[in-house]
């Protein structure tokens, strides 16, 4: 078995996070080695061009952008531009889906109509942005300690000075605060779906997992916005690989790490072993545990996600509102709570749901630059459609192409049930005929880019913040990196503030590596 010379660094994976701790490690002089399975680097943070022959550019499997720090981008140098959005959501009524809310955040009295027309309820609009301004000081508290050491939880409490809200928030399940702050099925059914983002839960879930996935959805920038990567999200992709390697770090594709041993020792292919003073694992902690030869029970994603190009935006039965507004923001399909909740019990019974809960977004309604010329001219978008409720049970003894086949059915039935047209009349169509949609599920995310379970935050969420008791004891836990090798760290999706393109478990594993690196 060749070996070779020791690094400073070896990164296992070359996710997006990875990219960032390389270039921060590299920027700090030391020698630095990102090991990639695949033939690229970026992990799910890419665009593709998945129809051949027509040119559209794809964020394949993550879309948006909301936690990846100012800060980051200007420690680094990264040109990466984020457009706001103007429309957040529009919802149809299930019931009736001639109206709907569309929240136009420049709008407020159009907002507020189209409230008391979907829900009946006048006062829904008003009780709904109270509810999201009482969260901003959350934001405000919680998202500029993301890029430090791990703060208290007696320390963020008193900073966001809400004992209820806490309370709410923290200690019980986010079902409880949602009905008190919201009076309709139909508004409360769009906030709980930042609780289900990825993450298989209900409204009364004791375990509070829909909590963390709700914190981390309405905290990023401070503000809770979800912003659109121009050029899609290979344009992060490449900004951040651009970053390490002018930084001088060692980027390596098409190398399959295949064992990783406490010491710092990595063995690529069987063949050759890599030293280092430091491993950062890029990878979710259930595939590290593989890797030191351990076991640790893989985690669970639940998401469906489907690409499709279209020839035109699709007719709504709601004609007081027009398609470039009602798909420019979340746009969200059969998500009322209690249909919420019913997915979650048919799912939790091995049933795919029926109406399958799902929201959508046309990301070149806010950047065209992601199409040809030709197909701008022409009308085409691209849409993204992202199904809730969708656990990686759900393909267990099932083969894999007819689950998926099957979930895409589910997805498409849910999304005409609230158009005045099937989807399928507005699909862009190949040269063959073939039409441009694709489904990718949980079991595509395990075998294309190694995320046990399907799990797009590696494992379940955590709170940004540590107990008032807990030891932090070190840089490595200081900075919520930590696992129980003292020369492994998390610097992925599974560190202690990871999930998300954010960067923020590759800045944090740097920090606390350069720290570790600095006292030996």
């Amino acid at each position: 078995m060749v070996k070779t010379g020791i690094h400073d660094v070896v990164i296992v994976g070359g996710g997006h996070n990875a990219l960032v701790a390389a270039a921060y490690l590299a920027r700090a002089g030391r020698s630095v080695v990102v090991l990639e399975r695949l033939d690229r680097v970026g992990g799910a943070a890419v665009s593709e061009r998945p129809w051949p022959g027509i040119d559209a550019r794809v964020s394949r499997y993550s879309y948006l952008v909301s936690l990846l720090p100012r800060q980051v981008l200007d420690d680094l140098g990264l040109r990466i531009g984020l457009r706001r959005r103007r429309y957040s959501s529009y919802t149809p009524d299930p019931a009736d889906p001639r109206r709907g809310i569309l929240v136009d955040t420049a709008d407020a009295a159009a907002t507020a109509e189209s409230f008391a027309r979907a829900t009946g309820d006048r006062g829904e609009a008003s009780r709904f942005a109270t509810f999201y301004r009482r969260l901003h000081p959350v934001a405000e508290a919680v998202f500029p300690t993301m890029t430090g050491p791990l703060p208290r939880a007696h320390e963020l409490r008193a900073r966001i000075g809400d004992e209820a809200l806490w309370a709410g928030l923290v200690e019980a399940p986010l079902g409880e605060l949602v009905r008190t702050s919201l009076a309709t099925d139909l508004a409360q059914g769009i906030a709980l779906t930042d609780g289900l983002i990825g993450t298989f839960s209900h409204s009364g879930d004791e375990s509070l997992r829909q909590n963390r996935c709700f914190l981390y959805h309405v905290i990023g920038g401070g503000t809770g916005d979800w912003d659109v990567p121009v050029g899609g999200m290979g344009r992060v992709t490449a900004e951040l690989e651009r970053a390490a390697r002018d930084a001088g770090a060692e980027l390596r594709t098409g190398v399959e790490v295949t064992a990783v041993s406490p010491d710092g020792e990595v063995e690529i292919d069987g063949s050759e072993r890599l030293h280092a003073r430091l491993v950062l694992s890029g990878v979710g902690p259930a595939a590290l545990a593989g890797l030191l030869g351990a076991e640790q029970a893989p985690p669970e994603g639940a998401q469906l996600k489907v690409n499709m190009l279209l020839r035109r935006l699709p007719r709504l039965r709601d004609e007081s509102v027009a398609p470039e507004a009602a798909f420019a923001g979340t746009f969200h399909i059969n998500e009322t709570l209690t249909q919420l909740d019913a997915a979650h019990r048919t799912a939790a019974g091995g049933g795919i749901p029926n109406p399958l809960p799902a929201e959508i977004y046309c990301h070149s309604l806010t950047d065209a630059s992601i199409l040809g010329p030709e197909l701008r001219g022409s009308g085409a978008h691209t849409m993204t459609l992202f199904g809730l409720q969708v656990p990686h049970r759900l393909l267990d003894g099932r083969d894999p192409d007819a689950a998926r086949a099957e979930l895409l059915r589910a997805a498409q039935a849910s999304l005409d049930s609230v158009l005045a047209e099937p989807i399928s009349d507005c699909l862009y169509e190949a040269a063959d005929g073939t039409p441009c949609v694709e489904a990718k599920t949980t079991g595509d995310l395990e075998t294309s880019l190694g995320m046990r379970g399907g799990d797009i935050f590696h494992g379940p969420l955590s709170w940004p913040w540590a107990d008032d008791a807990e030891a932090l004891d070190g840089p490595a836990a200081r900075w919520g990196v930590a696992t129980a090798n003292d020369r492994v760290l998390l610097a992925g999706s599974g560190a202690r503030r990871g999930g998300a393109v954010s960067g923020l478990g590759g800045h944090n594993a740097a920090m606390a590596a350069l720290e570790l690196l600095d006292s030996v």
